[in-house]
């Protein structure tokens, strides 16, 4: 299959994304639905990271926060879906690719010119605190995904040992 390369900055983040989502689906293809809802960090305080289950539904949340922050920061009213908690890897690899479709289709409203900002009026307030710009809110969204996938892969590591 050929790669088809999207232009521009904004193509070669979303294509960066999509990379990042369609690599943590190839390392949760294998997982059972069992090992899914497995609580593998019995002492975080962090809900988000107690199983694969609650990551996944952590990543997919925020893939859909970070697209209705930087759709709303451009004036539309999106609507972030509500945080769902699935039992089969499946409904999630659908999630992550539904969150993906969801983020491009925000992007095709978004030129090149508008990723990098300077003004703090034309960056969206996090709910963390921080004050990014369109290229810095789809990088920390990117990173975000490989950093729980990082995570998943060592869940899937404790999942093997307990066998």
């Amino acid at each position: 299959m050929t790669k088809i390369h999207r232009q521009g900055a904004v193509g070669a983040l979303l294509d960066e994304y999509e990379r990042a989502i369609l690599d943590l689906q190839k390392i949760i293809e294998g997982i059972s639905d069992q090992q899914l809802t497995t609580i593998l960090d019995t002492e975080t305080t962090d809900l988000n990271c107690k199983s694969i289950q609650t990551i996944l539904s952590h990543v997919v949340h925020s893939a859909y926060g970070y697209a209705t922050s930087i759709d709303r920061l451009k004036g539309q009213n999106s609507i972030r879906p509500g945080k769902l908690f699935h039992t089969t890897v499946k409904e999630y690899t659908q999630g992550l690719t539904d969150s993906f479709v969801f983020t491009a289709n925000i992007f095709k409203n978004i030129k090149d010119s508008e990723l990098e900002q300077f003004d703090n009026s034309k960056k969206i307030m996090t709910g963390w605190g921080q004050i990014y710009d369109l290229e810095q809110m789809t990088e920390h969204a990117i990173v975000h995904i490989l950093r729980h996938r990082r995570q998943i892969e060592k869940f899937i590591i404790a999942l093997e040992e307990r066998k």
